[in-house]
């Protein structure tokens, strides 16, 4: 495209027809470009995204359109990017190996790519391969110049010059000989956690349930892990956590939590558990679902050295004025653009290229 502005322009035309889809209703609007075309047909991929993956519910699906066309404004996009974050280079061809954890888990990536004036190689996940082709065709309709600049592969990558690929740890490491010879950004595991002071409201808790429970606790910054003072009373936990108590209704988490229940009482480790949610001391930060671990510790400052000796592990910390930084109770799943998972500035990476 010829100009920042007609890619912010693309961006925020996106957001509109996202707009339509949220979890309030699903309702056609006037003056969308092309929705004659597409709405029908997003709708249809929502319904197929929904059928090919069971952590993909309607609700966490339209909780991420709903988040995506507020995110996509042109004041958004404006305030995210300037002349200098994207730099003047030479477009280059740059690869995206996406994750499949939640829907739409590598868009920022994908916006980033395309919103810095480079082409698109997308490897997409088995488990969210439905969305965002759709998305991509909806774009080459209000932006005919992005035509030839987006592609998907199934395949092995080849003739890329740049490469984004987020896995596993041990995927990581293999991405990290395979593309050691491109420039890469090349993402790991990384786990969200909650400081509990003993200061918090129950409506602090019920705000927390959100940052456990959206995506079944699948996500990056997913709460995981919490850190609590000694002799903490977990009644108030328990309490906030009911505002998200209908979970238990979805069969495949039900599943997962009937088997780490019935693994963690045969290996006889001490659980609290409320019907829904077990929580169980544990100096790991990856829970398994339907499981949230905690810690105790009885200083401040030896907390802090820790939550930052640890933050390649950590992606996002909760916390109420207790660390710079921090994110507010029921607030991980709602990022800025400007938000970069693993603190890896994207733009950043792509304008130096």
């Amino acid at each position: 495209m010829e100009n920042i502005k007609s890619r912010i322009d693309a961006f925020s035309k996106l957001g509109d027809f996202l707009s339509q889809f949220s979890n309030q209703e699903i309702t056609k609007k006037e003056n969308i470009p092309f929705n004659d075309l597409f709405f029908d047909g997003f709708k249809h991929q929502l319904k197929i995204a929904e059928e090919n993956n069971s952590w993909f519910t309607k609700d966490n699906l339209l909780f991420t359109t709903e988040n995506w066309s507020k995110a996509l404004t042109k004041d958004n996009l404006e305030h995210w990017i300037t002349n200098e974050s994207i730099g003047a280079n030479t477009p280059k061809k740059i690869a995206i190996i996406m994750a499949g954890n939640i829907p739409l888990v590598g868009f920022h990536d994908f916006l980033s790519v395309l919103i810095s004036g480079h082409s698109v190689i997308v490897k997409q996940s088995s488990n969210d391969k439905h969305l965002l082709p759709f998305l991509a065709k909806y774009l080459e309709y209000v932006a005919p110049e992005l035509k030839g600049k987006i592609s998907f592969t199934e395949g092995k990558l080849s003739d890329f010059d740049a490469v984004i690929a987020t896995g596993s740890d041990n995927t990581a490491r293999y991405f990290e000989y395979y593309f050691k010879g491109k420039p890469n950004i090349i993402r790991k595991n990384r786990n969200s956690v909650a400081v509990i002071t003993g200061n918090e409201t129950e409506k602090d808790f019920e705000k927390l349930s959100e940052d456990i429970f959206r995506y079944f606790g699948l996500g990056c910054r997913s709460v995981s892990k919490l850190f609590v003072p000694k002799d903490f009373d977990f009644d108030y936990f328990f309490r906030g956590m009911y505002n998200s108590h209908e979970i238990i209704n979805t069969v495949k988490y039900a599943n997962n939590y009937d088997y780490n229940k019935a693994v963690y009482l045969m290996s006889e480790f001490d659980i609290l558990e409320n019907g829904f949610l077990m929580i169980k001391e544990d100096e790991s930060y990856a829970s398994p679902i339907a499981t949230v671990f905690y810690e105790y510790y009885d200083d401040s400052d030896n907390l802090k050295i820790k939550l930052y000796e640890d933050r390649d592990k950590i992606q996002c910390v909760v916390a109420n004025n207790f660390i710079e930084n921090e994110i507010a109770f029921g607030q991980t799943q709602y990022p800025n653009l400007w938000d970069y998972a693993d603190g890896i500035n994207t733009l950043d990476f792509l304008a130096k290229l």
